[in-house]
């Protein structure tokens, strides 16, 4: 038995108390049940992964050398499945020096880091809405480098790795998000 998802957003909220970082853990959360409903894989942990990967971000002052490996530390004595925490490890390979591997690694790095991206879209539309978005507009500023910059287009990229294609990905990823678009505010 693993921790509860009531547990975890407990936990979350210890650790981050920025509510735009928060925002980022749901909509993580909402896109990696979405792609573990896809790929028929365990919406339960993948979802706990998505909520907490950025548990460490205000402790590290996300700093990349350190994100990542402090939440290790922070949650393995939580009754944490082993495979979500290095799920967690391994979103930033900077911080590790190795290679995600799995298909629970590079959908947690792809899915939570195409949030931003779409955030980005949905602002930049007249009524700033996640409702009003395309998955075209995603997909095309996935090309436009300077467009949300900070935004690691080929870790968006994974989502080939773990057999979805980029087209696919934005609208699950999209779609997920909508369905919490009241708790994001967009």
């Amino acid at each position: 038995m693993s921790i509860s998802r009531e547990e975890a957003l407990s936990l979350l909220k210890e650790h981050v108390k920025n509510e735009r970082m928060l925002n980022h853990s749901y909509a993580s959360e909402a896109v990696l049940r979405a792609l573990a409903r896809r790929l028929n894989e365990d919406e339960e942990k993948w979802g706990l992964a998505g909520l907490l990967h950025d548990i460490d971000v205000e402790a590290t002052n996300a700093d990349m050398h350190t994100h990542g490996l402090e939440a290790v530390n922070i949650l393995k004595n939580k009754n944490i499945d082993d495979e979500i925490i290095e799920a967690i490890k391994m979103h930033n390979e900077d911080a590790t020096g190795i290679k995600r591997s799995t298909k629970f690694q590079h959908a947690l790095a792809a899915g939570e880091t195409i949030t931003g991206l779409i955030v980005a879209t949905t602002l930049v539309y007249p009524d700033k809405k996640i409702q009003s978005i395309k998955t075209k507009s995603v997909t095309k500023r996935m090309k436009e480098k300077a467009f949300a910059a900070s935004v690691n287009r080929e870790t968006i990229m994974e989502c080939e790795q773990i057999g979805i294609p980029i087209n696919e990905f934005a609208e699950i990823s999209i779609n997920a998000m909508r369905e919490i678009s009241d708790i994001l505010g967009l």
